[in-house]
């Protein structure tokens, strides 16, 4: 952006502002908050606009041309925003968020400093159960009695294990070697710098219903009430195409195309497409198979592998 002068002027977001360096709370101990941040909306909008020449100029043609660039995955003009985050997380949570490696981190050292003297703690009733389709991810909470127990437990534990750690250095144990026995519910901090192209994708990944639960509040935290206030517009069109979108497979276009020109041939369609074993009714299952029905379910399509439900 140009001023009346000729200079060069910062891209501001008053919206962002209002929020820089207040901690947004996530979990019992856990915060993010924006310490800095360059462009905004208008930085994709200049950015594209180098590549496609002038173009258009009124708000109307910028969301349009925003939405373009994210329907049609032209990310470049994305990476022209940056963002730097201040993170409390636990060091279990922190675990998948550094596998996302397309940022620049900064992480509090237990080695020259003092371990925080905090650990995430889990509610009675919400202790989850190992979920059987997926070995990764959590199904039903358990009972409120058998969670009060973890509960307590836990407590006990991290109290201990904090004791432990503080004696160690009382009798002047290295940091790096005290620190080992701490458990991952500790909570660590760092910076995080990473533009907005990088930043969507983990949120696509950490927003998903299948993330698990203690990162997914932080995701939402950071799509919600960061995101959402710095680029509404790219925001707004990354929820339409990406986050609340359905990605197809040519064999899923396949059978739903069967749905309403074939219905009687939708499992004989389906074994061939590879999706349906052959032989069977529906109950041999993969993850393919339920991650499929969720998507007829979204689209409102009910379907066994023997006939069409209501047939």
């Amino acid at each position: 952006m140009t001023d009346p002068d000729g200079q060069i002027a910062r891209v501001t977001v008053p919206a962002l502002d209002g929020i820089l360096g207040k901690r947004l709370t996530v979990l019992d101990d856990g915060f993010v908050r924006v310490v800095d941040y360059m462009g905004g909306d208008e930085s994709i909008v200049q950015a594209a606009r180098v590549s496609y020449g002038q173009g258009t100029k009124k708000v109307h043609e910028d969301q349009g041309l925003i939405r373009y660039l994210l329907r049609h995955r032209h990310t470049t003009p994305l990476e022209m925003c940056e963002i730097k985050l201040h993170v409390r997380v636990p060091m279990d949570c922190w675990r998948q968020w550094i596998r996302h490696r397309t940022a620049n981190v900064n992480e509090y050292s237990t080695r020259y400093s003092i371990a925080i003297d905090a650990a995430q703690r889990t509610a009675p009733d919400a202790w989850r159960r190992q979920s059987a389709q997926n070995r990764q991810g959590s199904g039903e909470y358990l009972d409120a009695a058998t969670g009060a127990a973890l509960s307590a437990e836990e407590d006990e534990l991290q109290q201990r294990a904090r004791r432990a750690y503080e004696e160690r250095l009382d009798l002047g144990v290295a940091r790096e070697q005290a620190r080992k026995d701490l458990p991952l519910s500790t909570y660590t901090e760092a910076y995080w710098k990473v533009d907005l192209h990088n930043l969507l994708h983990f949120l696509a990944l950490r927003m998903d219903p299948h993330a698990q639960a203690e990162i997914r509040a932080y995701a939402e935290v950071i799509g919600e009430q960061i995101v959402q206030q710095w680029c509404p517009m790219a925001w707004e069109a990354f929820v339409d195409y990406r986050l609340s979108a359905l990605s197809l497979t040519r064999s899923e276009i396949a059978i739903i195309r069967a749905l309403t020109d074939s219905p009687g041939q939708v499992r004989e369609i389906a074994i061939a497409e590879g999706v349906l074993p052959a032989g069977s009714s529906g109950t041999q299952r993969g993850r393919e198979l339920d991650e499929f029905e969720e998507k007829l379910d979204l689209l409102g399509l009910r379907v066994t592998w023997t006939r069409i439900m209501g047939d």
